[in-house]
């Protein structure tokens, strides 16, 4: 076990305001590996002090400076590429060789392209007799989770810095040893102090000093709906500025054209993807009729291969809340057809990888974000059928529809209440929009929107 000491702030570790520290365990075998300060409201201000003192600097940095820095950054992060999977993987519980593609790879793959986005976008434009400029909002609070620990600091860490802003993070107390490593890459990559700075701790504490600070001037969180309502009303007392990526409760359509064991397949591997643990899940498969039975089988055999292939989930908690779920979905007469709330192993954190039939759409399981390996399959009668159950929920974060006319799918997915639609199986894109619709949140991350998240606007008229 390490202990880690102190909070990056102003460009140094510095010693924590309190004696208080998280202790940080592997879901695998329950063991700690480490520990963690748990910040103060007195470590959240030495930060975002900090933050604000380095801001009108960084804010007058040419834009072309900044995407050098950050490229810079991703130049790091891709020689500790190794470490940071490592690190992923004995915190969450992660496979190394998702931790290696997905949880390394893909916040280098959004840090090289805020790189490039800060020195290509346009700062100030004209519109008739005026010049409208783009600025940086200010300080940054970045509160994120632990499902994807670096990607979710990347996401906001890297538009936030290409805009101009300073940051603050308080990453999941699950997860914070990836976000330590994280800081001593800004700091080898030469970012200026007090750019970015890092306060570990609890949600309630640390979380919450930062969300209420006078001194931040924008709260980008992501996690649960019920903590993003709580941030959403301490910012409107401030009249401050919120990002929201909140809970999921995605659709994955198949229409009667598609081909039914690829979208089956696939839609399977979706849910089973890091344990479940994935806000944009397509955990409600939705069936036609005529071709449900056959889609249930193909379910259950797809999900019996996952069985040594997934990790656990996070922590004890999450494990009890995932079976809980489970047993509720029987309870309410879903059919297991794969899977069920027994621990299929005595050490660790582990859920089985479970499909539901006969699911109906006002069961629990099929309303509510489990954030676990459980898949819930729907029957619908034509069309409009699936898309008002596709819309029947508070959420609309992602989803999928399949099809054999791709321009079948376009124009249901059209239809769909969701901030983010694959088709046919369509691959992630770090310049696309990420972000929902009703309670799955406010605002978007990645690309060109992502960046605009953190910028204001001002008008110049001549």
């Amino acid at each position: 076990m390490k202990a880690h000491d102190g909070m990056y702030i102003d460009g140094a570790w510095r010693p924590a305001a309190g004696q208080d520290v998280i202790e940080v365990v592997n879901p695998v075998d329950e063991q700690v590996i480490g520990t963690v300060p748990a910040g103060t409201a007195e470590d959240v201000d030495s930060a975002v002090r900090a933050a604000r003192a380095a801001l009108p600097e960084w804010a007058a940095t040419p834009p072309a400076e900044r995407a050098a820095r950050l490229a810079a950054l991703r130049d790091v992060l891709v020689a500790r590429a190794d470490e940071i999977a490592g690190t992923v993987t004995a915190e969450l519980g992660s496979p190394l060789k998702f931790s290696q593609a997905v949880h390394a790879g893909v916040p280098i793959a959004v840090a090289g392209s805020y790189a490039e986005l800060a020195a290509t976008y346009a700062f100030e434009e004209k519109t008739g007799n005026s010049v409208v400029h783009h600025e940086p909002i200010g300080v940054v609070a970045a509160i994120t989770p632990w499902n994807y620990p670096l990607h979710q600091i990347v996401a906001k860490v890297a538009p936030a810095l290409a805009a101009g802003c300073t940051v603050v993070v308080k990453p999941a107390e699950d997860t914070p040893l990836v976000a330590r490593l994280f800081a001593e890459a800004v700091h080898e990559a030469g970012l200026p102090a007090g750019v970015f700075n890092l306060v570990t701790g609890l949600g309630p504490v640390a979380g919450q000093a930062l969300a209420e600070h006078p001194g931040v001037d924008l709260v980008s969180f992501t996690g649960s709906t019920a903590v993003g309502r709580r941030i959403a009303a301490i910012a409107a007392g401030q009249v401050k500025k919120v990002a929201l990526e909140l809970g999921g409760k995605s659709a994955n359509v198949i229409l009667p054209s598609a081909d039914l064991v690829k979208a089956v397949n696939v839609g399977v591997a979706n849910v089973m993807s890091n344990s479940g643990q994935t806000c944009s899940a397509w955990t409600r498969m939705l069936v036609h009729r005529d071709q449900y039975d056959e889609a249930v089988e193909l379910a259950a055999a797809a999900a019996a291969k996952y069985g040594d292939r997934i990790g656990p989930v996070v922590n004890a908690k999450q494990q009890d809340r995932v079976r809980g779920y489970i047993e509720k979905g029987v309870a309410e007469g879903a059919r297991l057809v794969a899977g069920g709330p027994e621990a299929p192993r005595e050490q660790g954190y582990f859920v089985s990888p479970t499909v539901f039939a006969d699911v109906t759409e006002d069961m629990t399981i099929a309303q509510e974000e489990i954030f676990g390996p459980v898949l819930s399959i729907l029957k619908y009668e034509d069309e409009d059928d699936a898309l008002r159950i596709a819309n029947g929920t508070v959420y609309g974060l992602a989803g999928a529809v399949w099809a054999g006319d791709e321009a079948e799918a376009v124009a249901f997915a059209r239809r769909m209440e969701t901030g983010q639609v694959d088709i046919n199986g369509g691959r992630f894109n770090p310049l696309a929009p990420f972000g929902g619709y009703k309670q799955s949140g406010v605002g978007r991350e990645l690309g060109v929107h992502g960046l605009a998240e953190y910028l204001q606007t001002k008008s110049l008229q001549f």
